[in-house]
């Protein structure tokens, strides 16, 4: 497993500065957490890292990989993978099937086997149907297997596309505001597998979310977004004492 590293990056859009020379290292098997207002610019370090934009300044790296340039499918063979702030689920397919999705890139054969499903194409199905059974399992859904996403209860669809994410067996998940719009019980239950997917996978987990309570919780480091640049980076209780940090969230008398 390696660090991922974002080093002095901007990204711009004609005039509007998204980031502005922000930088950070994520170092591997941790558990990293990005919080800011609205618009700070959280989710567009996510799309640089997992190559849906890239940055006009700067560079991202993975180990010795420079991913600024790669497509995202490529940033997946690296083994990064992510979910999204909006649930992108294929509504009128089961559970099962969209977590097996997640599971096409340990697929290994290529058309002529898939045509006539020779021996090669069973074993690497069978696979990819262990791969998404124990996930399933894991993530406590095994109730929902051939349910339609569409007929799914909201908390329940977030735990599948975090589970199409882990499909991909990455090393590195990053999750993009995964309990947002969810109430207590089910932010209790999402903290709960993301602390399991850290400590008994052993992935680095990269987290956005709004909810400070649960940030705070589970989080080994946090950095600070406000406006697209870095506010403050450190552990939780350096966090909720940084006076920029409080100004920014809380505003001054």
């Amino acid at each position: 497993m390696n660090s991922l590293n974002f080093n002095d990056v901007t990204l711009k859009f004609g005039g509007i500065t998204a980031l502005n020379n922000v930088s950070f290292e994520v170092k591997p098997k941790s558990l990293y957490a990005i919080i800011g207002p609205n618009g700070a610019g959280k989710t567009s370090i996510f799309n640089c890292v997992s190559g849906i934009y890239r940055p006009t300044q700067g560079s991202v790296t993975y180990g010795d990989n420079d991913i600024k340039e790669l497509r995202p499918d490529q940033v997946a063979e690296l083994g990064i993978a992510r979910t999204f702030q909006n649930i992108e689920l294929f509504e009128n397919m089961t559970v099962l099937d969209n977590i097996l999705i997640g599971a096409h890139r340990h697929l290994e054969y290529g058309a002529i086997s898939s045509l006539f499903f020779s021996k090669k194409a069973r074993k690497s199905e069978l696979e990819a149907r262990e791969i998404a059974e124990e996930i399933i399992d894991f993530l406590e859904i095994e109730q929902f297997r051939y349910s339609y996403i569409l007929s799914l209860p909201y908390g329940v669809q977030k735990r599948v596309e975090i589970g199409r994410a882990l499909a991909l067996n990455p090393d590195v998940l990053l999750l993009d505001e995964p309990a947002a719009g969810m109430n207590n019980e089910e932010t209790e239950d999402i903290a709960r597998f993301i602390i399991d997917i850290h400590e008994e996978m052993g992935k680095t987990v990269i987290l956005v979310d709004h909810d400070m309570n649960m940030v705070m919780d589970i989080a080994e480091e946090v950095m600070v977004l406000n406006f697209g640049e870095k506010l403050a980076e450190g552990t939780p209780a350096e966090i909720v004492k940084d006076s920029k940090v409080i100004e920014a969230y809380l505003g001054v008398s």
